[in-house]
């Protein structure tokens, strides 16, 4: 029942469940918490999971993970928090971490050649899908003024991961803080330059000579990415690849592929890019940074952050940077693209384009049958990146 207090075995057991068999990104993972928390144990009720879900949109990171912590922690405390937390991210974890280290040995097997090209090929339809359903879940609410200034901060997100990459993150705050100010303005109220310069201070000039550069990127997926999970995907690329070299583009479209064919958050694809620059220890160290600011908010926030769905600012900030995220999903195509070598990679991208875009098929069935593939053509002989 609501408001029951719930043991850490418990809690563990139940979140471990959801972190094994939580294939199919974010959706499937509230649609599972939901049958958990309300449906089957009636631990929330359903307006309380519905705002709580409402109101993580609004925070940077990774929404589902945070929907899972502050779900753990209304049944268990902070101690059902943490132990939920990491029950539902360290089993995808250990996969990815796993398969990262098959994939990205000097001579991986065929095997492992085959499967990452396969999913490869299909991620560029998976960004075509996300990016498609996503930019008209965040155009529709808006008419007039507003559904322009959104139109322009999605070309000013796709413009800057193609042109300069690893400053996607200044781009995305920049919309946000000038819709947030717009907003003001149109309230009467002073505009926001005044309250977001401090993060644009941050965002432009704290990197290497402050802070590792794993660690500053792994904060960036963690704490500065709004609008959705694949929203990681430029923000990675641009250090991971173009910035700081850990990475070609090709084993960077593996790394995402990598991602959707585990279960759990897209976000543990930042523990295949700390392994590409640091072996296991960086794959952890990436993971724990860029999965704290989850916790932090979560865990001090607590039923307080159910507010921020009422908050004016913080929903002005999100129409900003949220059709910003969305562009620059758009705009990882372009360098992704660039991993993509061979004609039967291309004719495999084209099927699951089709099979994503017009049957409307789930991204998870079409990665693993992409994968699938892959393997079977390199066991077959096919020639492979």
């Amino acid at each position: 029942m609501a408001g029951e207090r719930v043991g850490l075995g418990t809690i563990v057991r139940e979140w471990g469940r959801l972190g094994v068999i939580g294939f199919g990104g974010p959706p499937a993972h509230v649609a599972l918490l939901r049958d958990l928390c309300v449906e089957r144990r009636g631990w929330l009720d359903a307006r309380e999971f519905e705002d709580a879900n409402a109101a993580t949109q609004l925070l940077p990171g990774p929404a589902s993970t945070q929907l899972a912590i502050y779900c753990a922690q209304r049944i268990g405390g902070r101690p059902g928090a943490v132990a939920g937390g990491l029950a539902f991210i360290l089993p995808g974890l250990a996969m990815i971490i796993v398969l990262a280290a098959i994939t990205l040995r000097s001579s991986p097997p065929t095997w492992a050649r085959g499967l990452e090209a396969g999913a490869g090929a299909a991620v560029l339809a998976v960004i075509l899908r996300v990016g498609y359903d996503l930019a008209r879940s965040s155009l529709a609410p808006h008419e007039g003024s507003r559904l322009w200034r959104s139109v322009v901060y999605l070309v000013a997100g796709a413009a800057a991961v193609i042109l300069i990459g690893a400053g996607v993150v200044l781009v995305l705050l920049v919309c946000g803080l000038a819709e947030l100010s717009f907003r003001r303005l149109e309230r009467g109220d002073a505009p926001a330059l005044s309250v977001g310069l401090p993060a644009l201070v941050l965002a432009a000039t704290t990197g290497a000579a402050a802070l590792p550069d794993l660690a500053w990127t792994a904060l960036k997926v963690g704490g500065l990415s709004y609008g959705g999970g694949f929203v990681i995907v430029p923000i990675m690329q641009g250090d991971a690849v173009d910035r700081f070299g850990w990475m070609t583009n090709g084993e960077f479209l593996n790394a995402v592929a990598l991602g959707q064919i585990t279960p759990g958050p897209v976000t543990q694809t930042v523990a295949v890019v700390g392994y590409a620059a640091a072996g296991l220890g960086g794959a952890l160290f990436a993971s724990a940074i860029a999965f704290g600011p989850s916790f932090a908010l979560i865990m001090l926030g607590g039923r307080r952050f159910l507010a921020l769905r009422e908050n004016l600012d913080a929903r002005a900030f999100l129409d900003g940077a949220g059709p910003a995220a969305v562009g620059a999903i758009f705009g990882a195509f372009v360098p992704l693209a660039g991993g993509v070598d061979l004609a039967w990679q291309w004719a495999l991208a084209a099927v699951a384009a089709v099979l994503l875009l017009a049957v409307r098929l789930g991204v998870a069935p079409v990665i693993l049958a992409a994968a699938a593939a892959g393997v079977v053509a390199a066991l077959a002989g096919a020639p492979l990146p």
